[in-house]
């Protein structure tokens, strides 16, 4: 019996996972046919078989069972998602195109983009035996004598499944095919948690794959087999007769526990110990299995976790319900277990759901005990009455659960064991634990929230949305700032693009199902153009909600002012960020009116606003292509572009705003004016402009030359260009937009005097006043239409501080086409590939 130590390897997490398997095309549709209970066994009619392609004299036998636990579509793939021509499609074997699209589906199940994820991913697979070549390909005379019969067997061999998969995800990490029979999964995922820990990757995927072809059928009974006769799999039961085959995949992925803690991944269950061995020739033949070297691998196994046996609450077993079989299963779990206990772990094996799934087996278990970890219920095991009297139940620790039951957690977690046995002896047994508790739920500072979807064509951007949909309303546990962040950061962004800000789930969910939310096709990727309206644009208040939920904007508006309180002698930031309920301001000590009849507070505060926006967008990955600025907006252009630094761009703005209030007051002083204030401003120039900005001096671009021009500085204050000279100038290149510091239906009127020139997209900062929309959903809306423009976002900078979580939500809706080529009795005819036209039933 094995004791408790914590002198044991780091847990491995299960981080993502995904399932087609008989009956349930996902992982949440095969939980809830193993916890209901569900039989996904087909039974086929002899016009079924016979159209598949089985001969009349084999399926009208009477010891033939026409029934499998088979997928729907085996026989169809997207490819284009992967970059397949439609000969490369129809001469790979299914179970290649299948894996593949399940390791895609795996790694959006993580939360993370293989092209953003910081280190190597690894693929550790196996399959079934190849019988598209065979069976199929070589079947098909036409197929002989084209060229694609040279290129078939990378497509074909399972040299290649692990490797493939590597290539079409674009995974860097070892990419190993797994072979060792019915335990080729398990073992899989054995030596993806020894990579890991070994640090040869920092993810694993891993799992298994079996097709038949054809794609449905059933199985001889033979005598001594292991082929159930009634076609029902019974572990454990008194009337079992053998296992029923069936087929799917089944992968998962894996992260150092610490990595997966550090990065918030959404964990399912954590690999606490696994092991390996073979029985070796002590047995009566190679088919047989051992119950010795079973009892070692489960000891093993438990021995590396560091567990008891009496903490183990649950066991996946290989369970191929044969009379053989399963009492020396049973008996190995015993003498591994070695406690005088009796029937406190539950037992059971998913092959009575979905048959044998060969190659996949190991991996469809280890789901079924992932998922029974997660959702803390013990699954029931189906077709069973009685025990088979050879296992000697009542002796054992074990007990079988014949209906879905809580699993409460006790003085330790819960744990589950999973076991693969294969013919040859290879035998694999690993030690599962339920998750660590995950980080409390805490709302962050934004109330909106940016939803993102793409997909390679506008049919799967609509399914996509549609899934998330049903997926929000269905699951009341998803918190939509986790939803959001998994979005952003945790996949790939494809060319059709669709964006939503949202407040709470019914919000969202109206919006995916309606015709609100257009997608974007492909395009260009736009580049923007900050506008800065300056003064004559600016909306007291404006600030108060982006400064509560954006961390650097408040950073820069908080600089600003303090940089501006020798100017002012009192706090801008009064007349930026609106009184709280009970009549204070949002930060001590401003709750004067900075305005009041100094002409420099209203320059000053709409300064440090669209400067704080500036940099904010700066921060999350939009830099500007050029910048425009509005009247006293060009000093805050001009700080941007590296002209003036900050405190002397403050300074320059307060001695604009007070010249022109002179002005104003002594019309006949103005040129005096104006000259002391275009030789302060050239004494404050840093240096000629870094980034493309346009003046109001020439209406157009400003070169080093204007900058330390005093002419150039007097007349941008006393006689500017128009406005619209410089917006026609940034607005001249087919992929700007015009991102605005602000709100934007100034700038909107603005653009209506620019007949025959090119109307620009116009983006705002900031909600207009008559709208009543909130500045933070004007500015998520804004950064959203962004990306569907391609633009390139920081998607970690947008978080900021926040932590939200990476969630499970529905995969990448493949658009899937049948590629198939069948078997006929044509003569040879040999074809080019570009020419062939096979045969295909």
């Amino acid at each position: 019996m094995s004791t408790e130590t914590e002198d044991t390897m780091e847990p491995i997490a299960v981080v993502g996972l995904t399932t087609r398997l008989p009956g349930a095309p996902t992982a949440d549709a095969f939980w809830r046919n193993q916890r209901d209970g569900v039989e996904s066994v087909s039974r086929f009619s002899t016009e079924q078989l016979t159209e598949a392609g089985w001969p009349k004299e084999m399926i009208t036998h009477p010891d033939y069972v026409p029934a499998a636990g088979v997928i729907e579509g085996a026989d169809r793939f997207d490819a284009d998602f992967f970059g397949y021509t439609r000969e490369q499609a129809e001469i790979s074997d299914p179970q290649q195109r299948i894996f593949a699209e399940s390791v895609w589906h795996a790694l959006e199940d993580t939360g993370h983009d293989p092209a953003r994820f910081d280190g190597s991913i690894g693929v550790y697979a196996g399959c079934f035996a190849n019988k598209y070549l065979p069976l199929n390909l070589l079947a098909n005379a036409r197929f002989r004598g084209s060229l694609a019969a040279f290129s078939a067997r990378p497509y074909n061999d399972k040299d290649f499944l692990a490797t493939r998969a590597a290539y079409l995800c674009d995974l860097r990490g070892p990419a190993m095919t797994v072979q060792s029979a019915c335990s080729t999964s398990l073992v899989a995922i054995h030596l993806a948690c020894q990579a890991l820990l070994g640090h040869e990757c920092d993810m694993a995927l891993a799992g298994g794959v079996a097709l038949p072809i054809p794609l449905i059928g059933g199985y001889p009974v033979v005598a001594g087999g292991i082929f159930a006769r009634d076609g029902h799999c019974r572990p454990f039961d008194a009337s079992s007769s053998g296992t029923v085959p069936g087929y799917g995949v089944a992968v998962v992925a894996l992260r150092r526990l610490s990595d997966a803690l550090a990065d918030n991944d959404n964990i399912r269950a954590l690999i606490l110990g696994s092991a390996l061995n073979n029985d070796g020739s002590s047995k009566f033949g190679f088919n047989a299995p051992s119950m010795q070297a079973q009892a070692e691998v489960i000891a093993t196994a438990q021995a590396v976790a560091g567990v008891s046996a009496e903490s183990i609450g649950y066991v996946e077993a290989h369970g191929t319900g044969t009379p053989l079989g399963d009492p020396i299963e049973l008996a190995g779990l015993t003498k591994a277990f070695g406690t005088e206990e009796r029937g406190y772990c539950a037992i059971g094996s998913t092959k009575a759901n979905i048959g044998h799934l060969d190659a996949a087996a190991g991996a469809a278990g280890f789901a079924r005990a992932v998922l029974a970890l997660q959702h803390a219920q013990i699954p029931p095991s189906i077709n069973y009455d009685a025990p088979n009297p050879a296992l000697l139940l009542e002796r054992t620790p074990f007990y079988v659960p014949t209906t879905a039951r809580p699993w409460p957690r006790g003085a330790t977690p819960r744990r589950a064991g999973v076991s693969a046995f294969a013919v040859g002896g290879t035998n694999a047994h690993i030690v599962l634990q339920e998750a660590p508790a995950p980080r409390p739920a805490a709302p962050g500072p934004r109330e909106h929230h940016l939803l993102l979807l793409s997909a390679r064509t506008p049919e799967a951007l609509d399914e996509a949305a549609a899934a998330l949909a049903e997926r929000l309303e269905g699951d009341d546990g998803l918190h939509l700032a986790d939803v959001a962040h998994t979005l952003q950061v945790g996949r790939r962004a494809f060319a059709h693009r669709r964006h939503l800000v949202c407040r709470d789930r019914a919000g969202a969910v109206a919006a995916l199902r309606g015709a609100a939310a257009p997608g974007a096709g492909p395009s260009q990727a736009v580049r923007s153009v900050f506008v800065l309206p300056g003064s004559a644009g600016h909306r007291p208040g404006a600030a108060g909600e982006v400064y509560r939920s954006e961390a650097v904007f408040a950073r820069e508006v908080d600089q600003c002012a303090e940089l501006a309180r020798p100017l002012l002698g009192q706090d801008l930031r009064a007349l930026l960020l609106p009184a709280d309920r009970d009549g204070s301001r949002a930060a001590s000590g401003r709750g004067e009116d900075a305005a009041g009849t100094d002409p420099r507070a209203t320059a000053l505060a709409a300064f440090a606003l669209q400067w704080g926006l500036a940099r904010l967008w700066q921060s999350w990955g939009v830099q500007p292509a050029a910048v425009v600025g509005d009247g006293d907006g060009e000093y805050a252009a001009a700080c941007l572009a590296g002209v003036l630094d900050l405190p002397d761009a403050l300074a320059v703005t307060a001695a604009a705003a007070l010249a022109r209030a002179r002005t104003a007051a002594d019309p006949g002083a103005a040129d005096a004016h104006a000259a002391a204030f275009a030789a302060d401003a050239v004494g404050r120039v840093s240096g000629p402009p870094r980034l493309s900005y346009t003046t109001a001096a020439t209406g157009t671009w400003a070169t080093a030359e204007d900058t330390a021009d005093p002419a150039g500085w007097a007349r941008h204050l006393s006689d500017p260009a128009p406005f619209a000279d410089a917006l026609r100038e940034a607005s001249a290149p087919a992929d700007h937009v015009l991102l605005v510091m602000g709100p934007a239906d100034r700038l909107a009127r603005a653009l209506d005097g620019l007949e025959g020139a090119r109307r620009p997209a116009v983006l705002p900062s900031l909600g207009s006043a008559d709208t009543g929309r909130a500045d933070q959903a004007t500015l998520l809306d804004t950064l959203g239409t962004l990306w569907q423009g391609a633009a390139d976002i920081d998607w970690d900078a947008v978080r900021g501080t926040a932590r939200p979580r990476r969630v499970s939500l529905p995969g990448y809706p493949f658009q899937r086409t049948r590629y198939w080529i069948g078997p006929d009795t044509e003569s040879y005819e040999p074809l080019g590939l570009e020419e062939a036209s096979w045969t295909s039933r």
